[in-house]
């Protein structure tokens, strides 16, 4: 019968350890596409106004669903907008080209 050293028990403990964190990031940066999440964004789209710290946060946020929000022809009138990308310059959030 093979027998484990200490060290190799410590290497497998510390890959999956290792596994384990990967795992929880990579949850953690999934991100729930909800045009709702925007809706800070509302008066600088609309308005041209400036944007709130929370707008950028909220679009930063969102910016993997952007290319979803341009395909969807609902929510394409508002986000391909002068006023909308005037907001993501602002926000240092590029408009993806889809």
């Amino acid at each position: 019968m093979m027998k484990l050293s200490y060290s190799g028990v410590a290497l497998c403990v510390v890959v999956m350890v290792a596994v384990m964190l990967s795992e929880e990031a990579r949850m953690a940066e999934a991100v729930t596409c909800s045009p709702v999440q925007l809706s800070p964004c509302l008066g600088p789209i609309n308005s041209g106004a400036p944007p709130s710290t929370t707008c950028c946060q909220k679009l930063r946020e969102q910016r993997p669903c952007l290319c979803g929000y341009l395909k969807n022809p609902s929510l394409r009138q508002y986000v391909n907008s002068p006023n909308a990308r005037k907001l993501a310059s602002n926000c240092g959030v590029p408009v993806p080209q889809c």
